[in-house]
């Protein structure tokens, strides 16, 4: 994630001298915390094209860690500056623990779903908006997901809401 971070950082700073003046977002990257439920993560979204994001999210929480990929579609909203919506498609990787418990699923020993490493898809829906004058962007979103594998299927908890330094 630390390199990643870096090398984002460095085409970003690279990419402000030649940044295009018709980007409809008023941010080209944003880094900063997301939290739901019980957990948190790190989020980092960065616009490749116009109204064309990428988001990276990892996140912790009791049950483990999970890694999200998103490719977002941003749309203006008519007489609302700074405030966008946005949905995309994207995947994930999920590293869970035996002690995440879910009462969705009983029959399978003690009530825990199984540890290991799972891989998914996810959909996103949210809204984006970027105060004016001040480098915050702030952001609150959906995510369902679906997970491949034994005792996995439909989860429609994921999303939350991101507060994220702009540059």
């Amino acid at each position: 994630m630390f390199l990643v971070l870096i090398a984002l950082t460095t085409v970003t700073a690279q990419a402000q001298r030649g940044r295009p003046q018709n980007l409809s977002s008023s941010y080209t990257t944003a880094l900063g915390l997301k939290v739901w439920g019980d957990g948190a993560g790190v989020t980092i979204k960065h616009f490749i094209a116009t109204n064309h994001a990428l988001e990276g999210i990892g996140y912790v929480w009791n049950g483990g860690t999970r890694i999200t990929g998103l490719y977002e579609f941003h749309f203006d909203i008519p007489g609302a500056p700074g405030l966008k919506w946005y949905v995309g498609p994207g995947a994930h990787v999920g590293f869970y623990n035996s002690y995440y418990y879910d009462r969705r699923y009983p029959n399978n020993g003690n009530g825990y779903r199984s540890s290991g490493s799972f891989v998914g898809i996810d959909g996103i829906i949210g809204m984006d908006y970027k105060f004016t004058g001040a480098p915050i962007n702030v952001s609150l979103d959906w995510q369902p997901s679906f997970e491949f594998g034994v005792d996995r299927g439909f989860f429609g908890g994921w999303g939350g809401a991101a507060v994220r330094y702009t540059f």
